[in-house]
């Protein structure tokens, strides 16, 4: 046991927060931390941090626990170089290893059978024990492979002090993961990271030893990542066995079963007392009539479940249908300063298309769909009687100085201002909301606002940029449900792969200042780039340890070391086919066909279990042998 809340509750300026939350968690737990905002998300961690005590109940962590925790916006401060700052984490290791080769050249030099022979073997030994014992032969290729994932790869000497935000943030990351804390707590761990990266990360995670706990609004990274779902929801937190798609059915089928159990009772407690208040007055029946009432009064009552939060609802029209073709891009070229961050790049796009633009952090995509709006450039040609409608991810076409009443209405004079309320409150935004200045709304606050003014501009094409940023999972698929009722045309850039899923029928990548279109759906597309990638693949090379002279080795150890390496080979291969058969499993997921037979969507996400629990029995098993 790692930590646990024994009816823990909370609250600011007496009005509760959190109630009688109760959970544990032990070593190697995998949890997605899920919750509306304000719901009490980052409170929770607070008192998992001991940042807060509980009003009541009790918080219990293990002795010495080490816990890692990575905030929302959570660089650091460093004159080091990034290098430098992860060899840090490592000094002992370095230590040891420097001594480590002080005493192989000390055995080299010393006779052998002699008591200083023996008492540098000896030294020779518990030092070779302790950096096995911390995997510490391999801490560099650790650092590298960690810089590596996450983007570092050609930034090793530049000072961490001249790094941007985000930068920081996954510099943060990096730390965090080569420290190997007990239980890693990451606050939207996915904001600032490109899909290559993401993917690295939900890889890396997989084999992380330590306890995680994770916040994030990143549906398809909570699917890949955890096991079990923490959701906060009217103050209670509800605990949820498997991924994030296994707990919507599940949630579902809690419900429905916790409305139907309350309707049963109280059905029951009506019959009852219509008999009471019949027979009680008449003599021959008394005695039945208050067993009946004795039985009422001491009916434990079910509570009603309440309903879920109503999620913003989005509607997009238009009145004027385009031409076939909406857009047609031919010869573009694009520069940020002096880089080139697209050459010739051409595509086109038909009415009703739904097209995803994908690619790393600063290879245009902002720029691309800011050139299209912005309808300057002779490359770019839109069809007859389109109308463009933009979302901006920053929110810049909002003014701070006006409240949410003024931005929306402002923009249609001439509507009623009911029919404006209706709007916004159908966002998201309620009566309370109205008369706020849009520079204090938060961040989820400022995108409803946002979108109800997109969907108020009525286009035939439309085009967002990053449109999931600062939305809650309800308002998520609230605009995935709008967007795919849709039958306009639809262009839009996100790092929000569940997103990009659920809408793209096709997807432009940019990559090098080259543009490639990928007439197929996102599975399509990551499939044929996993293709790419597993061709492209070098086996990986390890650092050995230090070889020991054979005059160390017996027969026995010999032959011990020749059965590791076949069962490591075995293991490999076990792990590599579990791995393809969950890729597998993953696609027929989002088939329609599955999703609509609910026995064959529970047999396919039981068999997904059964996979990660024997990979990480067979994950342990291989850092044992390596």
């Amino acid at each position: 046991m790692l930590l646990s809340f024994n009816d823990v509750s909370f609250g600011y300026a007496g009005e509760p927060l959190l109630q009688g939350v109760t959970f544990t968690l032990h070593e190697q737990t995998r949890v997605g931390l899920i919750g509306g905002n304000g719901e009490g998300k980052t409170t929770l961690i607070k008192l998992i941090l001991s940042e807060l005590d509980p009003e009541n109940g009790s918080v219990q962590t293990k002795n010495g626990i080490r816990i890692g925790y990575l905030p929302q916006n959570g660089g650091f401060e460093s004159q080091n170089t990034v290098y430098a700052e992860m060899l840090e984490i490592f000094r002992e290791d370095a230590r040891r290893l420097e001594q480590l080769r002080e005493t192989e050249r000390k055995i080299s030099l010393a006779k052998e059978g002699t008591a200083e022979f023996s008492e540098l073997s000896r030294k020779y030994e518990a030092l070779n024990n302790q950096i096995a014992a911390r995997d510490g032969y391999q801490f560099e290729v650790k650092i590298k492979t960690v810089l590596n994932g996450m983007g570092f790869a050609d930034r090793y000497e530049q000072k961490i002090s001249t790094m941007s935000g985000g930068e920081k943030t996954r510099l943060k990351l990096c730390r965090l993961l080569l420290e190997e804390p007990e239980l890693l707590i990451l606050d939207e761990p996915t904001n600032h990271l490109d899909m290559k990266t993401l993917f690295w990360l939900e890889d890396y995670l997989a084999s992380f030893k330590g306890a995680i706990l994770v916040v994030s609004h990143d549906r398809y990274f909570l699917d890949r990542t955890v096991k079990e779902i923490y959701e906060i929801e009217n103050k209670k937190l509800s605990v949820f066995k498997g991924n994030y798609s296994k707990y919507k059915i599940l949630k579902a089928e809690r419900t429905a079963r916790l409305l139907k159990e309350y309707e049963k009772q109280q059905e029951e407690r009506a019959k009852l007392q219509e008999y009471v208040d019949k027979n009680l007055v008449r003599a021959s029946t008394t005695k039945s009539a208050q067993s009946r009432r004795n039985k009422l009064e001491k009916m434990e009552l079910i509570e009603k479940p309440p309903l879920p939060p109503v999620p913003p609802r989005f509607v997009f029209s238009y009145s004027e249908r385009p031409y076939e073709k909406v857009l047609e891009v031919a010869g573009l070229c694009l520069k940020a300063g002096e880089k080139t961050l697209l050459e010739n790049a051409e595509f086109t796009l038909m009415r009703g298309e739904k097209c995803a633009v994908v690619g790393d952090n600063g290879t245009g995509k902002s720029t691309l769909i800011k050139e299209i709006v912005n309808g300057k450039n002779q490359a770019v040609k839109r069809g007859r009687f389109v109308k463009i409608a933009c979302y901006d991810q920053e929110n810049a076409n909002l003014d701070p100085n006006n409240s949410v009443l003024e931005e929306l209405w402002g923009r249609h004079i001439p509507w009623e201002q009911t029919k404006v309320r209706s709007i916004l409150a159908q966002a998201g935004l309620p009566a309370e909301d109205i008369d706020k200045k849009v520079a204090n709304l938060s961040g989820g606050e400022r995108a409803k606002l946002a979108l109800a003014v997109f969907e108020c501009e009525h286009g035939n094409f439309l085009v967002l940029d990053e449109p999931t940023n600062h939305l809650d999972l309800p308002a998520r698929e609230s605009l995935e449900e709008a967007l795919k009722a849709f039958d306009g045309t639809v262009l839009f850039v996100s790092h929000d792969r569940y997103f990009i899923r659920a809408l793209a029928g096709k997807v432009i990548e940019l990559s090098e200042g080259t543009l490639t279109e990928f007439t197929g759906d996102y599975d399509e597309y990551t499939a044929f780039k996993n293709a790419q990638s597993a061709q492209a693949e070098k086996p990986v090379q390890r650092v050995p340890a230090p070889a020991q002279s054979n005059s160390y080795r017996s027969k026995e150890d010999r032959a011990a070391d020749a059965k590791k390496r076949t069962r490591i080979s075995q293991i490999e291969k076990e792990i590599a086919a579990l791995e393809a058969e969950e890729e597998s499993l993953n696609a027929e997921l989002t088939d329609p066909k599955v999703t609509a037979n609910f026995a064959l969507l529970q047999e396919k996400c039981n068999r997904l279990e059964q996979i990660k629990t024997r990979a990480d029995e067979l994950y342990a098993e291989y850092e044992t042998l390596i």
